[in-house]
């Protein structure tokens, strides 16, 4: 079942089991943690949502929000995951372009680590790349990595991603871009030489947070920048980019 709330003019749903089960694209053992864990993300949601009442007014405006220097410390409890369609949509990306290399920008708990670790496993092998600014988050995504039995696929590094991602090997087959919105541009701008034609970067929360990634859709959008990108409709909007040139 689905259960939807309005936060402000903004509706927000939270996904549930439906027909179409998700968690059947994956095997038992990493389905069982990911089940645990958006299980996790729906109860806190709410509280999440009432963190941002501060910048709500910028949020249905759709302008950039005020500075957030103490973001990644006000959020260290905070799943900050993607939905489970979401999520599913990510893996079947990321077989699509048979993705051998993957870098998260953003990890979090690893929810969307184990999707995508998942997908590289089923495409042959390979690494995911994650980054997480809060060592405390990055630890426990790594639990819950080895709990789904995804270990041999992923390397999580702990820091700023403009400085842990500086030293990537090409190619990278496909990108998740789900850290903070301030910093998703200049990711993007450093991991692009890298990315392979055809290769897939998915951008989360650009339609719900418009005015903080106004720049960022801009610049994927102008052809002059080897992109073609489209917004697809998950949590008010997740941007999906496909490098061309």
């Amino acid at each position: 079942m689905e259960s939807e709330f309005r936060w402000g003019a903004e509706l927000f749903t939270i996904e549930g089991m439906s027909k179409r089960d998700p968690f059947v694209l994956l095997d038992g053992r990493a389905a069982g943690v990911v089940r645990r864990l958006h299980s996790g993300n729906d109860r806190q949601l709410p509280r999440m949502l009432g963190r941002l009442a501060r910048d709500l007014p910028a949020l249905v405006l759709g302008r950039p929000r005020r500075a957030d220097a103490d973001a990644p410390e006000r959020f260290e409890d905070a799943y900050l995951a993607l939905g489970r369609e979401q999520a599913a949509f990510c893996y079947a990306q990321a077989r699509a372009v048979r993705a051998r290399r993957v870098v998260e920008f953003g990890t979090s708990f690893g929810v969307s680590t184990i999707w995508l670790a998942a997908a590289v496993r089923d495409n042959g092998g390979g690494t995911v790349i994650g980054t997480e600014m809060v060592a405390a988050k990055a630890e426990r995504a790594r639990a819950n990595v080895r709990a789904a039995g995804l270990a041999d696929q992923v390397e999580i590094r702990t820091g700023d991603a403009l400085e842990t991602l500086r030293d990537l090997e090409e190619p990278v087959d496909l990108m998740l871009n789900d850290g903070f919105p301030d910093a998703a541009l200049d990711v993007l701008r450093l991991i692009a030489p890298r990315l392979r034609t055809g290769a897939v970067v998915i951008t989360d929360n650009v339609g719900v947070m418009r005015g903080d990634y106004a720049e960022y859709v801009s610049w994927v959008r102008d052809p002059a920048n080897g992109f073609v990108s489209v917004q697809v409709p998950y949590k008010g909007g997740t941007e999906v980019s496909i490098r061309v040139g």
